[in-house]
């Protein structure tokens, strides 16, 4: 074919002109080995005996259904659609939640408190923040309701709502004008609208430590305030005040059979974790307890058996349109030296309501890693878009598709320090470091097993002494490791550093002959944490022998969360190499 001389010109200009943008745009996304450190590759493997040893029998799926710390689960029904929300503390998106058809498959669709005009958790402590949210569709104005604690910034109790949780768009925070934790909202048949919460008693009647109430309000559906002088204890320290019960918590009212049963957690958080119920005429009281409370624990069960769960309760029912009942809550999978690295987890039972009083399946035995199916759902968990459990591996490539909702950053938003390209991520710099409380340029993942791998390929060129990049095992500010790359005079160094109780100590530490691509690895088998680096793609070398998971555990630290691994860099490093 012959073309006109000016045809032809015009050919060969676009030519060059797509010559030159794409040799642009390799230039804009090549991997280049500088301050801002590149990760790829990104690869978590989870490998827990109780799933190698307990395959799934036919028509089962495992529980917990979320791994890792994913605590005080809350969960509606509209329709066929469940959501389930959990406490996030000060992770920054706030308040993940799933979505599921079946209670078996779960997806999580992003997060409710997604904007920091919601989310004001800046200088809070890592177990501050956000606490029990409570997730709750009102079939009388068709709208979703999230109401929570939010730990910070003077907010207190606060309620978000939306029409569609699978579009987002909560709105901002309106604060509630009460004190006290653990909020839930309760719709009942009438369209009227009740709010209950956990409370410490009236001033002069707090009889022993951990002594608390729950008290009930209404709910102003209109002006989404609780009514003024409504407020009403329902219940005075437990069950059994005369037996000091503590911290009665997280409760939730629901209606059957024109009686109104509220259950709530006692015991506290730990190993003296319950669910109790009661029972009511009406959602004001006065609630009589069961005779058969707790209706869920472990704790009185035998703490040498093996594959133990404990620190079960902090619960909440949902019926399926079949009318039957689920619960989900929280517990706890101890490592070997009864450690709580993964934290508290989303575990779910069948409850059987066919008496008077819900009772969990199973819920007072020692739980098993598998429950029976609900009518009708297939396991699909570890398969496409659902969320995984059991042993699992997570791969993200960071190719330039968007930011998986399990990534997270701590008191603010990922995208002030992420940017994503298409053969890698940047992580900026903040100019300060993990043991700060303040918004800090780290992406978490969690720790979802006992035993796992974690995983990531690195370009890095720190520039000064204060340049540090690489991963970082964290239960919080105060409590964690840090495995990275940095520099010292002339020379680069990679360097493991302890911190306990706020105090730091370099484990070890080796010159790196070269520097650009560096792999770096975490693995742990229970209690025992190794830490390897690999240059350009060799074999990977330990740094620092094996060493004690302990200061990622939950009862070791303190707090609420679990630990984390996370891709880290900062530009105010305090570490000096000797």
């Amino acid at each position: 074919m012959k073309y006109k001389r000016n045809t032809w010109l015009s050919l060969l200009a676009i030519t060059l002109m797509s010559s030159c943008q794409q040799d642009h745009r390799n230039q804009k996304d090549a991997v280049v080995a500088g301050r801002e450190p590149v990760f790829q590759n990104f690869e978590y493997v989870g490998n827990d005996k109780i799933y190698t040893q307990n395959s799934l029998p036919e028509g089962h799926f495992y529980s917990p259904i979320l791994q890792g710390c994913y605590p005080d689960p809350s969960i509606t029904r509209k329709g066929g659609d469940y959501y389930l929300v959990t406490s996030s503390f000060v992770m920054f998106p706030g308040v993940p939640i799933f979505h599921s058809k079946d209670l078996v498959n779960w997806k999580q669709i992003g997060h409710v408190l997604d904007r920091e005009s919601q989310l004001k958790v800046e200088t809070a402590g890592i177990s501050a923040g956000i606490y029990a949210p409570d997730i709750m569709y009102n079939p009388h104005n068709d709208t979703f309701y999230m109401i929570t604690t939010q730990i910070a910034s003077g907010i207190g109790n606060m309620v978000v709502k939306t029409k569609d949780p699978l579009q987002g768009n909560w709105s901002d925070p309106i604060k509630l004008d009460f004190g006290g934790i653990d909020p839930a909202l309760f719709f009942d048949d009438d369209g009227k609208a009740y709010v209950i919460h956990n409370d410490a008693p009236d001033e002069g009647k707090e009889l022993y430590q951990g002594h608390r109430v729950i008290k009930v309000w209404d709910y102003d559906v209109e002006k989404d305030q609780v009514i003024a002088g409504t407020d009403k204890i329902i219940v005075d320290g437990g069950v059994d005040i005369a037996q000091k019960p503590i911290w009665i918590e997280a409760p939730h009212i629901y209606k059957r059979n024109d009686k109104y049963y509220l259950m709530c957690a006692e015991g506290g958080t730990g190993g003296n974790h319950s669910e109790v119920v009661f029972v009511s005429d009406s959602p004001r009281g006065p609630y009589k307890p069961a005779a058969t409370n707790p209706i869920l624990s472990q704790r009185h069960l035998d703490k040498s058996r093996s594959n133990a769960v404990e620190w079960a309760g902090h619960a909440d029912l949902v019926e399926t349109p079949n009318g039957e009942w689920y619960g989900v809550f929280l517990a706890i999978r101890p490592n070997e030296k009864n450690r709580v690295n993964t934290g508290r987890e989303t575990f779910i039972l069948p409850v059987d309501w066919s008496g008077e009083w819900p009772v969990f399946e199973g819920g007072m035995e020692p739980l098993r890693p598998s429950i029976k199916m609900p009518q009708g759902a297939e396991n699909k968990m570890n398969s496409g878009e659902f969320f995984q459990n059991g042993n699992f591996t997570f791969i993200d490539k960071f190719d330039g598709n968007g930011l998986d909702d399990r990534w997270i950053a701590l008191r603010g938003p990922r995208e002030k320090f992420v940017e994503e390209r298409t053969n890698g991520l940047v992580i900026k710099p903040f100019d300060v470091n993990i043991k700060a409380q303040k918004p800090i340029s780290t992406l978490f993942h969690r720790q979802q097993h006992i035993t796992f791998s974690a995983s990531v390929d690195m370009y890095y060129k720190p520039e000064t002494e204060s340049d540090l990049a690489g991963l970082a095992c964290v239960q919080s500010e105060t409590f964690n490791y840090v495995f990275g790359v940095t520099k010292s005079g002339a020379e680069y160094y990679i360097v493991l550093e302890r911190t306990e109780k706020g105090e730091s100590s370099i484990i070890a530490q080796a010159k790196l002959a070269e520097i650009g691509k560096i792999s770096l690895k975490v693995e742990a088998q229970g209690d025992d944490y190794q830490f390897a680096y690999a240059l350009d793609s060799g074999d990977f070398e330990n740094l620092g022998g094996t060493v004690s998971g302990d200061i990622l555990s939950t009862d070791v630290a303190g707090g609420f969360t679990g630990a984390m691994i996370g891709l880290y860099a900062t530009s105010a490093s305090d570490i000096k190499i000797d």
